[in-house]
C-alpha cells in the first residue's frame, strides 16, 4: 500500500495559468504529461471524463454522464451536493469536434450567460499543451462567474487529469 501512495505522489503536476484576457474572455493553459490521443479521449469518453471533471474537494458527485462527442453532438452532465437538495444539470453541445486536437461546445444551462468553451490540443513530443478558451457574452456573465467560484477548481481537476493519464498510460 505505501508503494501506491508513493506513485501517486511522484506524478509531476504541471503549473495551471488562468487569465482573464478580455471583458469576455478567459483563459486557461497547462501542459500534461501525456499524448494528444489520450487527453482527448478523456475529455471525450464518459468513463473517463467522469473520473476527473469534478474537484474532489468540494464533495460534488457526478450522478450522470452524457457524451456525444462529435460535431452536433449534445452532453448531459448532472451532479450532487450535500449541501443541495436538488441534483444540479450542466448540458450544451458540441459545435466542433476535431479528433486529437480541438473539442467546441455550448454551456446551455446558463441560458444568455452561458460562454462558449474551446479546447484546443498541441502535442509537443510526450506532452501536450493544452488550451481552453471560455467566451462569454459579456463583461457581466463572466464577472459573475469568477465571482460564483465556478472557475475556480480547474487547477484541481487538471492535476486530477494528470493522475488520470498516467494511469492510463501505466496500464
Amino acid at each position: 500500500m505505501a508503494a501506491g501512495k508513493g506513485s501517486e505522489s511522484a506524478v509531476m503536476h504541471n503549473p495551471t495559468k488562468m487569465e482573464r484576457t478580455s471583458d469576455r474572455d478567459l483563459v486557461v493553459t497547462r501542459t500534461f504529461n501525456g499524448p494528444a490521443r489520450l487527453v482527448f479521449d478523456a475529455w471525450t469518453r464518459p468513463e473517463l471524463f467522469k473520473q476527473w471533471w469534478v474537484p474532489k474537494s468540494i464533495g460534488m458527485t457526478m450522478v450522470s454522464c452524457e457524451i456525444d462527442a462529435r460535431t452536433g453532438g449534445t452532453y448531459r452532465l448532472v451532479f450532487s451536493h450535500p449541501d443541495f437538495p436538488e441534483p444540479m444539470a450542466f448540458f450544451g453541445r458540441y459545435l466542433e469536434v476535431t479528433p486529437h486536437s480541438r473539442i467546441v461546445w455550448t454551456n446551455d444551462e446558463a441560458g444568455e450567460a452561458g460562454q462558449i468553451t474551446t479546447v484546443t490540443l498541441e502535442e509537443h513530443g510526450d506532452q501536450t499543451r493544452l488550451v481552453m478558451h471560455d467566451l462569454y457574452p459579456s463583461k457581466d456573465a463572466l464577472d459573475a462567474a469568477i465571482a460564483s467560484g465556478s472557475t475556480g477548481g480547474t487547477s484541481e481537476t487538471f492535476e486530477q487529469l494528470d493522475d488520470l493519464l498516467v494511469s492510463i498510460a501505466a496500464g
